[in-house]
């Protein structure tokens, strides 16, 4: 029980706390649906690789999205990780295509240029279709680190280069909200 406690832990917002109750869980849980989990995790890591043009994770390559044709190919969206595109699509406003990263630069980590999925973006955008490049990156210092980086990288290359507004989530109350934030709000704000 402690080696899979300790297994579970290492996993991204699992505590030790979470990890005791999953195991406990499991622990209980027929075999054949702990066969079933197994099998799904141990199929995750056997079939699913990266695309090769956009980076998302899939099981075709290139992967359902790259291959949709109704898309729009004049629009390019740049995200930190595959796991970003969802909320994306599921707005259901946008009907571009995506790039994966696969991080954002943190020199005090180590992340530079090369560590990420950049080469093939500029590939992407140098192949004349795109009009507009959206940068989707997180709003942290490394993700403002990496739009900016690739503004000054993408911009040279005759593209229009945006970034997603920031601010005020919908149903918040300023009263609670942080100083960056609401100075992000501010800036980006529009006519009503």
């Amino acid at each position: 029980m402690s080696r899979l406690i300790e297994a579970l832990r290492r996993l991204p917002g699992i505590g030790p706390k979470s990890a005791q109750r999953i195991g406990f869980h499991i622990l209980k849980t027929g075999r054949g649906e702990v066969e079933e989990i197994a099998a799904a995790i141990l199929d995750l890591k056997d079939k699913i690789r990266l695309c090769d043009v956009c980076n998302n994770v899939t099981e075709s390559n290139p992967c359902f999205i790259c291959s949709d044709p109704a898309r729009n190919a004049k629009q390019l969206c740049i995200v930190e990780e595959p796991g970003n595109i969802l909320p994306i699509e599921r707005t259901g406003q946008y009907r571009g295509y995506y790039h994966v990263l696969h991080g954002a630069l943190s020199p005090l980590q180590g992340i530079g240029p090369e560590q990420l999925r950049i080469a093939n973006l500029t590939e992407r955008v140098n192949g004349g279709t795109v009009e507009e490049v959206i940068v989707a990156t997180n709003p942290t210092v490394d993700g403002e680190a990496t739009a900016t980086y690739l503004s000054k990288l993408l911009k040279p290359l005759g593209v229009n280069v945006t970034r997603i507004a920031m601010g005020v989530p919908v149903g918040s109350d300023l009263e609670y909200v942080d100083e960056v934030t609401i100075a992000r709000a501010m800036e980006g704000r529009k006519a009503i």
